[in-house]
């Protein structure tokens, strides 16, 4: 159990978005905590390493995906039972390859996001997406 008085763990968040504004959302596998719930990919950012170094590292070794470029959209603080983590996503509409599920987890595109359960931290950015996405 982490103290939450601890300095913020970062993590880099990606959404890739398709033009349609279908985004990917992953599963998170078993023994991991919230095992089984749903969230964007991503991964702790390594000492030394920029936010969009770790999303790509994150992404190739997630997902086999390459990520060309993104754009910084939004941070959000949230504090889990086992972790306090600062979240910095990005969105990607420029990546190189298909999803592949390296990490035995499993993922989904979604245009109305009906997966679920979704990680806590999630839940408030899908009607920032929304509203992004569908301008409303």
């Amino acid at each position: 159990m982490s103290d939450v008085n601890n300095k913020p763990i970062d993590v880099a968040v990606g959404i890739l978005m398709q033009p349609n504004g279908d985004v990917l959302l992953g599963q998170r596998p078993a023994g991991k905590p919230y095992d089984g719930y749903w969230e964007f990919p991503g991964g702790k950012v390594d000492p030394g390493e920029t936010i969009l170094e770790a999303l790509k590292r994150e992404f190739v070794e997630e997902l086999g995906l390459t990520i060309n470029s993104a754009e910084e959209w939004c941070g959000v603080e949230h504090v889990y039972p086992h972790a306090h983590v600062r979240l910095h996503f990005f969105i990607s509409r420029d990546w190189h390859g298909e999803p592949q599920s390296l990490e035995g987890q499993a993922f989904a595109w979604q245009g109305t996001v009906g997966v679920e359960p979704l990680l806590p931290a999630t839940i408030p950015l899908i009607e920032w997406l929304d509203q992004l996405r569908f301008g409303r």
